[in-house]
């Protein structure tokens, strides 16, 4: 059976259960006559993952040109340890910052607006560290004075907001949230952790949050989302109270669809991706693709 036929006869409702096939040490996944939608990859750290994933994608010269500026946001809002799965595995964020200078990068920054303490979230998750021994400069999202106003012309029920200057100015937005249970949303994904780049999320809490994440995707949808999904909290989110809530999955996805990101990391979860009615209506709003079966998906295990 060649490449063509065989994504013919797979399904890939198995996502969330990862159905992967590998003949000796090639993955028949490995090369596609076609650009791949996103790639789901298993199986290892979150460096090596992140690392053939990309090789997938072209790398990340697709991505960053040379003397770009480059944002990364990645979920940085608890003071918590990376056990605890409550923020981005610092390890992969160290990753991708390299990939991005490797690629030509100018200059790369990392922030969020955290929900601790931006002090002792940046230094408990080991983001910060990570993040500076791999040469980024880290940037707080503590002040107002760091957001400047916009508009969401299609927006539902989100009209407007203010954004942080360094998703306004940067070449290059990566999105890097953590997979993980959350008690309001569902699920924290992609859109979800677009709340980090703003600086009223009560807002959203107050006006039909599921509308108000979907409506602020369509203002600006990351150039590339990378979900951690190495340790994942199943319950008690988003915080979570202690490593016990914590499945350890080493997993990430990756495309450039929101949407289709979200969808794929809710169904590695063990959702379907219409249970999250932000998915659903992000999908409504022509955002990205929900339906993984029309996608090309590179599904890779390590």
């Amino acid at each position: 059976m060649n490449r063509r036929e065989f994504f013919k006869k797979t399904s890939i409702a198995g996502l969330a259960a990862y159905s992967y096939v590998k003949f000796g040490n090639n993955n028949i996944f490995a090369q596609s006559e076609n650009p791949y939608d996103l790639v789901a990859i298993k199986g290892g750290e979150p460096e090596a993952m992140f690392d053939k994933a990309m090789q997938s994608l072209g790398g990340m010269k697709n991505f960053v040109k040379k003397n770009q500026t480059v944002v990364i946001k990645p979920n940085i809002g608890w003071n918590s340890t990376p056990e605890r799965a409550a923020n981005t595995n610092p390890k992969l964020v160290s990753q991708i910052i390299k990939h991005c200078y490797e690629a030509g990068a100018k200059k790369v920054y990392v922030f969020d607006h955290t929900c601790d303490s931006w002090q002792s979230c940046y230094d408990t998750s080991m983001i910060e560290k990570y993040a500076n021994d791999a040469g980024a400069t880290v940037v707080t999202g503590n002040s107002e004075s760091y957001y400047h106003p916009v508009n969401v012309p299609k927006g539902k029920k989100l009209k407007d907001a203010t954004v942080h200057e360094l998703i306004l100015e940067s070449d290059v937005f990566i999105n890097v949230p953590v997979l993980k249970n959350h008690g309001g949303a569902g699920l924290t994904i992609s859109m979800k952790n677009l709340m980090g780049i703003v600086w009223d999320r009560r807002f959203w809490h107050r006006n039909d949050l599921h509308q108000c994440i979907a409506d602020f995707a369509t203002y600006r949808k990351p150039d590339l989302n990378i979900v951690d999904a190495y340790n994942v909290m199943k319950r008690n989110g988003p915080r979570g109270v202690s490593e016990e809530d914590v499945v350890t999955m080493k997993s990430q996805i990756i495309s450039t669809d929101i949407v289709a990101a979200d969808a794929a990391a809710a169904k590695l979860f063990g959702k379907e991706p219409a249970e999250l009615d932000y998915i659903k209506y992000a999908s409504e709003l022509g955002i990205g693709k929900m339906d993984l079966s029309k996608l090309n998906i590179n599904r890779i295990i390590l």
